[in-house]
């Protein structure tokens, strides 16, 4: 028998690594052409440590099903009017994104200066568009002059977050349906809990928490684009506040410490908007039993609530048909029944889509009842205003001034304050 030697092979071995060089080659060719036909597009949003997790889980579905669209995301808004203003910067240093998630109060100043893209065109070529869950009430919340410029991708509505463990220990057996309750309660905690008894939103953005007041009233902060705060109901607005702030002791927090505080245990009751409830109950983990439960009136049920959130608009400058086209497939699936459920199993906001509510999350809601106190409350739904005209976002800032003002104890007579406010604002306008 003859035994092969190393020379015999050598043929064998060349050919072996000529064509694993051959296909190393072609994976090459393969990968680059990909790589070449992806579109990328890039998208602005605020809120990071809301939506963070809400984008990832999107993107390992949307990944999967367009390979062809890479998705860039921009360092995140800090808030709405901080992604309000950063777009209008972009558009005259002509650097803007494709997509921006703007606030629901924010997206008239972006159509009106023609920033935001009409979606009409785009719209009207989709075959089942009212099928996939787009409604006309949720649409109505981006609807400009007549045409849509924005898909609403969450919505929120002010609740209360109920520490039941401190309630219990003070003596609250009933959770609070009015602000006069929510003051008694205030007291208990204090007598006999030693914890923090409360803390009320004024500084969420858009002055969202003060709009929320006056709609509890069944009054509008805007009639006929002109304030309608120096009101009866304006000044209850203001005088309820303020006896919030000196009956409950209630501390100048940022918006992330009061959030931080609560989550810890070490505070009672924490007004806020639905939007944060997938955050607290991560964060509490098995430090107290947590509840959530409607907005408080003011002596009665809320007649109206603003609605709060964000929407997906168009703002694409390119004029590449691909990309734009990437845009609108992007902006769709965020705002489809499988990103809306995303939302609301990694935050507290209200799908917009019916598909989502009606289909995809028809048992959620079941399990999640921290989750279902914004559906509950979605009949009383009203518009979280812009207020008209350049100085849109100097009105937000006069009217955060005054309220720290009430929390500081600057500010004592309220009607006096309502006067002030009334009078630099109206100059705004």
């Amino acid at each position: 028998m003859t035994t092969p030697n190393a020379s015999d092979n050598q043929p064998m071995e060349k050919t072996m690594k000529r064509l694993l060089t051959s296909v190393a080659a072609l994976l090459v060719a393969a990968t680059t052409t990909a790589s070449a036909q992806q579109v990328t597009i890039e998208v602005g949003y605020p809120y990071s440590g809301l939506f963070d997790v809400t984008y990832k889980a999107i993107m390992e579905e949307f990944t999967k099903e367009h390979p062809e669209i890479k998705v860039v995301f921009r360092a995140a808004y800090e808030n709405y009017e901080d992604g309000t203003n950063t777009i209008l910067r972009e558009a005259v240093a002509g650097e803007l994104p494709d997509v921006t998630m703007q606030g629901l109060n924010r997206q008239r100043v972006l159509v009106e200066r023609g920033i935001a893209k009409s979606l009409e065109p785009l719209i009207a070529k989709e075959a089942n568009f009212a099928k996939e869950g787009y409604h006309k009430a949720m649409l109505n919340l981006s609807t400009f002059g007549g045409k849509v410029h924005g898909l609403p991708f969450s919505v929120s509505t002010p609740i209360g977050y109920y520490n039941m463990d401190i309630m219990k220990a003070a003596g609250v057996d009933k959770i609070p349906t009015t602000w006069d309750e929510v003051i008694v309660a205030c007291k208990a905690i204090s007598a006999k809990t030693g914890k923090e008894p409360m803390f009320w939103g004024w500084n969420i953005t858009g002055n969202w928490f003060m709009q929320a007041m006056m709609w509890s009233q069944g009054e509008p902060l805007l009639k006929d684009d002109k304030m309608n705060f120096n009101t009866p109901a304006g000044l209850k607005a203001l005088t309820t506040f303020k006896s919030l702030v000196d009956e409950c002791g209630m501390e100048n927090y940022s918006t992330s410490a009061a959030q931080a505080s609560f989550s810890s245990g070490e505070m009672g009751m924490f007004f806020w908007s639905t939007s944060a409830v997938g955050s607290v109950e991560r964060d509490k983990g098995d430090k107290f039993t947590f509840h959530t439960a409607p907005f408080p009136g003011m002596g009665s049920k809320p007649s109206n609530l603003p609605a709060g959130g964000n929407a997906a608009m168009l703002v694409s400058t390119s004029d590449d048909p691909k990309e734009v086209a990437a845009a609108w497939t992007f902006l769709k699936y965020i705002t489809s029944g499988v990103g809306a459920a995303k939302v609301a199993e990694t935050t507290g906001y209200v799908p917009p889509n019916k598909a989502a509510n009606d289909v995809i999350l028809k048992d959620f809601y079941v399990k999640n009842p921290n989750k279902a106190t914004a559906v509950k409350q979605l009949p009383l739904l009203s518009e979280w205003f812009a207020y008209p005209g350049n100085n849109g976002l100097a009105i937000t800032q006069v009217i955060y001034d005054k309220l720290e003002s009430i929390v500081t104890g600057e500010s004592q007579d309220m009607k006096k304050l309502l006067n002030e406010m009334d009078e630099e604002v109206s100059d705004l306008l």
